[in-house]
């Protein structure tokens, strides 16, 4: 029987994924960290996107931006009777395998970043929410460097998923329960 309590909120782009992760934690009825993954806005319609999480979360929550070391922010928060809401798993794997200054980081770096925020996950005490794309339902994208992202992104969204005790998936905003507590 797994102990942690660790939700993996999964869908397309306007799903309502994280609508659906922001309901469950503010349900949860304890103080709300809020980690952001996503980098600054680079355009104008990113930053749009950012301002709009920003206005819909509670202004009581806390927020910490963790676009790279998403296991030292978990574990630098993480306490019993304490909610962290994670979003989304799709941006930190951009940061990760796209940053900005042009190289992505060396595959054994970032495969240390995601087995230490596996870690993170399995040592927390807290309840996580974990937001993440599900953006493999398509053809194989042209492109290396697209294919890897991609494939990628799915073998991480299966290891959350193996460590979540419950996982839900998000169409056209209705969540679909993929695996409930007490099932694998």
């Amino acid at each position: 029987m797994i102990s942690r309590d660790l939700i993996f909120v999964l869908g397309g782009a306007r799903s309502g994924k994280s609508m659906h992760a922001e309901q469950l934690a503010n349900d949860s009825a304890r103080p709300v960290t809020y980690i952001a993954t996503a980098r600054v806005a680079g355009d104008a319609e990113f930053g749009a996107r950012i301002a709009h999480h920003r206005e819909r979360r509670p202004a009581h929550w806390q927020l910490l931006e963790a676009p790279i070391d998403l296991a030292g922010a978990v574990t630098q928060i993480d306490a019993p009777e304490h909610c962290i809401l994670i979003d989304c798993l799709t941006l930190w794997l951009a940061n990760l395998l796209c940053p900005p200054e042009g190289d992505g980081l060396p595959i054994d770096r970032y495969h240390a970043h995601v087995a230490a925020f596996e870690a993170a996950l399995l040592n927390a005490k807290g309840k996580i929410i974990v937001v993440s794309n599900e953006i493999g339902l398509g053809v194989v994208p042209l492109g290396a460097a697209t294919r890897l992202y991609v494939d990628e992104l799915g073998r991480l969204n299966q290891r959350i998923a193996a460590l979540s005790t419950q996982v839900t998936m998000l169409v056209a905003g209705l969540p679909l329960a993929l695996k409930t507590a007490g099932r694998a």
